[in-house]
């Protein structure tokens, strides 16, 4: 893992490509730093795991899927710890940051909520569109964390991208876009950007999102041609940046 690097940037904090090594978290921002890399892995990884059960999800001629609350905690876990190497059912006994673990306990209960709320649409027959993708879910499990938590979660896009008026980047992640476009090309899964914003009052991470094969489904070419969804394609390649999960957490 990487160590985390400082750098100055137009007077702001700027931590680069943050992953932490295996040790105690010295302060309260790097503290506030993993924990919204995690968080945001975590949601992400929800929305991983609905793209890999999109076509049971979405079979019209089979009732119960199956697909339950359960069986989504289990491959949500699985891929989880493949990505961070933590378990979420062992996260008293992880070695990360302690404010940490209820909020992670709380986004696991949301991210099963908005699939156990969807369970009568999944099961149901004659119907190929469920509703349930991977971005209704970062949209209505964000919004819920959010409520609760009081934690900024969200899933965006650069403005061209967005479908949803919800996911409409703020200014910060506009400009963050930009930055994160420029190198791209050289930044592997699961690293972030993190900057300590606000007079040092608040830490925001960027976890950049990239398309993949399965994306272009929706997403693809050819471009401006409607998508099971209903919404126009975008004409998006694979391994171009398409979005972020992004979070504020506060230092107060």
């Amino acid at each position: 893992m990487k160590p985390l690097r400082f750098v100055c940037m137009a007077g702001v904090a700027f931590i680069a490509l943050v992953f932490f090594p295996s040790h105690s978290f010295t302060g309260q921002a790097e503290e506030a730093t993993e924990t919204a890399r995690l968080l945001a892995i975590l949601l992400d990884a929800g929305r991983v795991t609905i793209a890999k059960n999109q076509d049971l999800i979405n079979d019209p001629a089979r009732g119960d899927k199956g697909f339950t609350p359960e069986v989504f905690e289990k491959q949500l876990d699985e891929e989880f710890r493949r990505r961070t190497g933590f378990s979420l059912g062992q996260l008293e006994k992880e070695n990360i940051p302690e404010m940490a673990k209820p909020l992670l306990v709380r986004l696991l209960e949301e991210s099963k909520k908005t699939i156990a709320s969807y369970q009568p649409v999944i099961n149901l027959m004659g119907v190929r569109y469920k509703g349930l993708i991977p971005a209704t879910f970062g949209t209505e499990t964000a919004s819920r964390f959010h409520n609760w938590s009081g934690v900024y979660l969200k899933q965006t896009a650069p403005q061209s991208f967005v479908r949803n008026p919800k996911n409409a980047p703020d200014s910060y992640e506009a400009e963050a876009f930009t930055r994160l476009a420029s190198k791209s090309s050289g930044l592997n899964s699961d690293h972030v950007q993190s900057e300590v914003v606000d007079q040092g009052q608040s830490v925001r991470v960027m976890l950049p999102l990239f398309y993949g094969k399965p994306c272009l489904t929706c997403h693809g070419e050819p471009k401006g041609q409607r998508d099971i969804s209903g919404y126009p394609r975008e004409g998006a390649k694979e391994g171009e940046l398409g979005g972020a999960i992004s979070v504020r957490i506060s230092l107060k």
